[in-house]
């Protein structure tokens, strides 16, 4: 008779639990090094403060980081959540989004180098550097959502179709929302910089939508 083993299923390739403890791992170093990029000024007897105090360029860029990468973290927790199963499809895509979150200290030093006192054109480069990471970072992360959304057979029993596809959805409209702000950077960095603050703000309240044609079916019930 065969032992219990035997008949269940068995797991090829890596575990959801360590695609989890990896990504958990990136987003972990990645919201890290954002600190160091804050270096102790070498201030004068008396003057401190002063210099502490223009380092704000350096504390705005880290507080938009910050919070890019723990929204991003809180999603990617949402989004495993659905996962009941991984294959190589989820393993690649997971590992491009996580290289745009390992890559997204680089141009958060650029913005508190250059977003004060290097000139106009340095100014506009950074913010549409930090946006084009944004832009890549949301492509990445929508496209981690599609693949669920077209392999139901990843997903756990109790995952609602109609929320996977509404956050597709969501994932898609960041890349349009950051093109946006990235185009204004050409023209108004700090404008576009608010706007990626903003943006931060607005994914930290967003739920996932549900699509038009699942809610005239009546598939609500994850809202």
């Amino acid at each position: 008779m065969d032992s219990i083993e035997d008949t269940e299923p068995r797991t090829v390739g890596p575990s959801k639990g360590r695609v989890e403890a990896f990504s958990d791992g990136v987003f972990a170093i990645a919201i890290t090094l954002l600190i160091l990029e804050i270096r102790v000024p070498e201030a004068e007897d008396g003057a401190l403060w002063n210099d502490l105090l223009r380092l704000w360029p350096s504390y705005g860029a880290y507080a938009v980081s910050f919070l890019t990468i723990g929204v991003m973290w809180v999603n990617h927790h949402h989004l495993m959540a659905f996962v009941a199963r991984v294959d190589r499809g989820l393993l690649y895509r997971n590992l491009a989004l996580l290289g745009v979150v390992g890559f997204i200290p680089f141009p958060t030093a650029l913005l508190a180098e250059y977003i004060e006192g290097h000139g106009l054109a340095n100014q506009r480069a950074a913010v549409g550097a930090y946006g084009l990471t944004m832009i890549v970072l949301s492509i990445a992360f929508t496209f981690l959502w599609s693949h669920l959304d077209r392999h139901p057979e990843l997903t756990t029993s109790y995952g609602d179709p109609a929320v996977i596809r509404g956050s597709t959805v969501q994932a898609a409209t960041a890349i349009a929302a950051y093109a946006v702000a990235t185009g204004v950077a050409f023209v108004a960095p700090i404008v576009s910089l608010a706007i990626y603050a903003l943006l931060v703000v607005a994914f930290v309240f967003a739920r996932p939508t549900v699509p038009k044609s699942a809610a005239r079916r009546g598939d609500t019930s994850s809202q």
